[in-house]
């Protein structure tokens, strides 16, 4: 009775030491993370490599900082007035176009274009873009037409309408494409980068539309 009492005495005294072990390692990790600025998070290694543990600070760097930058400011001022031209001639179709195609094309490109300008709007306003000068030349935009097509666009009626009409909005849409690729190259920041690829992605599929349209 006495050896087993001894033994059962043994092993309650090593499960407390391992214990008390434990908890001194998660007080020191504790105190390691709290030296380090913050807690330690898991990050996955790239396929084949072990997963990585970075401090709080390490772990904001990994994430990259996505700040706008002047291009980011530079698209987002651009593109509203380029729209916005877009929207212009546009609103002409329903009085002035002779096929039903353009003008749901028109309809589509309204319905498309309009929220994206209250989307850049409300992203400078977020990121003070609406305070900074813009001293771009708006007419030089990639794409845009002059003031003397678009009186001559005004002018026109029926075929010739349509024919004019998508004769400028491709080249139109052509120019968008140039702006949102560049930002794409320069810019910094998620959300215009995630606009100008909406811009890409529907714009060609509208000019391939347009083609069609006009062969």
């Amino acid at each position: 009775m006495c050896v087993r009492s001894s033994a059962l005495v043994a092993v309650a005294v090593s499960a407390v030491l391992a214990l008390a072990g434990c908890d001194a390692g998660g007080v020191e990790n504790r105190t390691k993370a709290r030296a380090g600025g913050g807690p330690s998070v898991v990050a996955p290694g790239k396929p084949g490599e072990p997963a990585r543990t970075l401090s709080a600070e390490e772990a904001a760097k990994a994430a990259g900082d996505d700040r706008p930058n002047s291009a980011d400011y530079r698209y987002a001022q651009m593109m509203i007035q380029h729209h916005a031209q877009a929207l212009e001639m546009t609103r002409l179709a329903p009085s002035r176009s002779g096929s039903s195609s353009v003008k749901r094309l028109a309809e589509r490109i309204t319905a498309g274009q309009k929220p994206e300008i209250g989307a850049m709007e409300g992203w400078l306003t977020h990121n003070g873009g609406a305070k900074r000068e813009s001293a771009h030349d708006h007419s030089a935009m990639p794409g845009m037409a002059t003031e003397a097509q678009l009186k001559k666009l005004r002018a026109a009626d029926g075929a010739a309408f349509d024919k004019l009409f998508l004769k400028l909005m491709i080249t139109h849409h052509q120019g968008a494409i140039t702006m949102a690729t560049e930002v794409l190259a320069e810019g910094n920041n998620v959300q215009i980068e995630e606009m100008a690829g909406d811009v890409v992605a529907q714009q060609t599929v509208e000019i391939d539309r347009m083609r069609t349209m006009s062969s």
